[in-house]
């Protein structure tokens, strides 16, 4: 465990070079799970005078929770709440160009997985929660903070944080959005398209149906009248463009001599508020997709929501008076989560999506510091 950092800048350096990629897919290291990062987060938490409790979603994979104390209102009634929210999992190194956990400092910046996504950000909320310990617990407002497990795939930390958790009056999710409140984000449905076909020896391929050239078909329609209808279906979002697929990975048949009898596309769909109210993606790719091949199906692999939090939240309009504007994001994250269970949520911190998941990931020395600043300015404006 590296020694506790004595500044942001040392405690992003710290946790970029602590490995917690996740697992799903290929990580390109054996530095995975978060374990290790929850752990580190635990002790600064406690450092910084929080209750801290390590919560197992996945073995060897937990929610790392702090509860600040709070002095209790005079007139006895119940403070709300506020959840300060990163994530503590990257996704794969693989392809890096510079060392994913060297966590240099050099030009500004400091380089590695994570920094930007969300290390960097979880920087910035921790130190600035560890500057303000003496004030938290005479703020009117608890205050909360959950690294969350697995947000880079299906999100599994905050889908059990928020089924055994009660609701919050303000979720702040960590991610780098250049300290702009994103309170609208689109949703993501990520299904499979099959097809079917009948095997034969490749010397008669007349004999047999072959599922690869019925998907060919389907790749054409997705990739133009339905991307179309796609667009008209879910409307022009002023925050969120129109609703969007990428048909991103294809699998099919066995062999090359053998007439392929099953074939699989992978699409992701990027949804708008406007998509939901018009019956959702997964209605809509169903009967495309059928009306094109009848004997084709669909599965859903995962589903995540959009998020459309209401900006006249009395919180929301605290985090813009801070001087951080409302915009929004075509990703999603661990927010529309908790919104789903009613915890009002937005998605705030320090640095640039642009570099996230890049192989040369960085977050600006600045950038930290002005976070810092910023999450220091949203809590005293509470008093």
């Amino acid at each position: 465990m590296p020694p506790l950092a004595s500044n942001v800048v040392e405690l992003t350096q710290a946790l970029v070079r602590i490995p917690s990629v996740n697992p799903d897919g290929d990580p390109g290291t054996d530095g995975i799970g978060e374990l290790q990062c929850a752990l580190y987060v635990a002790d600064f938490l406690r450092t910084a005078g929080a209750k801290v409790t390590l919560e197992e979603v996945e073995p060897g994979r937990p929610n790392v929770i702090g509860h600040f104390p709070t002095h209790p209102n005079a007139n006895g009634t119940p403070k709300p709440r506020i959840l300060f929210a990163p994530h503590t999992d990257t996704v794969s190194v693989g392809g890096m160009t510079i060392d994913p956990f060297g966590g240099e400092l050099s030009d500004g910046k400091v380089w590695g997985r994570g920094a930007s996504d969300t290390k960097g950000p979880m920087a910035s909320m921790l130190w600035a929660l560890r500057e303000m310990r003496d004030e938290i617990p005479s703020l009117p407002v608890e205050v909360h903070f959950v690294g969350f497990m697995s947000e880079e795939s299906a999100q599994l930390g905050s889908q059990h944080f928020a089924k055994h958790h009660e609701r919050y009056d303000l979720a702040i999710i960590g991610e780098p959005t250049s300290l702009k409140t994103v309170f609208r984000h689109k949703g993501c449905l990520w299904a499979d398209v099959h097809t079917t076909g009948v095997a034969v020896h490749g010397a008669t391929p007349h004999l047999g149906v072959n599922a690869i050239v019925k998907m060919a078909k389907l790749v054409t329609a997705l990739d133009t009248d339905f991307r179309k209808s796609l667009a008209e279906t879910s409307g022009e979002d002023e925050w969120l463009g129109v609703s969007t697929i990428n048909l991103g990975m294809i699998q099919g048949g066995t062999r090359s001599n053998i007439v392929a009898d099953s074939c699989k596309l992978r699409v992701d769909i990027r949804t708008t508020p406007g998509l939901q109210r018009a019956g959702g993606a997964l209605a809509l790719l169903t009967d495309f997709v059928q009306s094109i091949d009848a004997t084709a199906g669909v599965t859903v692999a995962s589903e995540a929501f959009h998020l459309d939090t209401d900006p006249s939240n009395g919180f929301v309009q605290k985090l813009i008076a801070a001087g951080a504007g409302l915009t929004g994001a075509p990703w999603f994250c661990d927010a529309a989560f908790l919104a789903a269970v009613g915890t009002p949520a937005i998605a705030i911190g320090p640095g640039s999506i642009a570099q996230a998941h890049t192989k040369d990931e960085f977050i600006a020395v600045k950038d930290l510091e002005d976070g810092v600043a910023f999450f220091r300015r949203f809590l005293a404006s509470l008093a």
